[in-house]
């Protein structure tokens, strides 16, 4: 059973509930031609990471972003 996890910036930039079926059914038929993986036991999570909640060079993805 593959199991992907897909990390993602959530908030006013977060993807769309269209966009994340496509990642979902991508995802799933790229495992299915490259690793002959079985789509029904496939597992895709999209998780939704509040740019506060991580960063990057000591700062938070937030703060970066207002630099510019």
């Amino acid at each position: 059973m593959p199991y992907v996890n897909i990390k993602v910036t959530g908030g006013r930039e977060a993807p769309t509930v269209e966009q994340k079926a496509e990642l979902i059914k991508g995802v799933t038929e790229l495992l299915a031609r490259v690793l002959n993986k079985n789509p029904a036991s496939t597992v895709v999570v999209i998780d939704e990471i509040d740019m506060d909640n991580y960063g990057l060079g000591g700062e938070s993805i937030t703060e970066r972003r207002k630099k510019g």
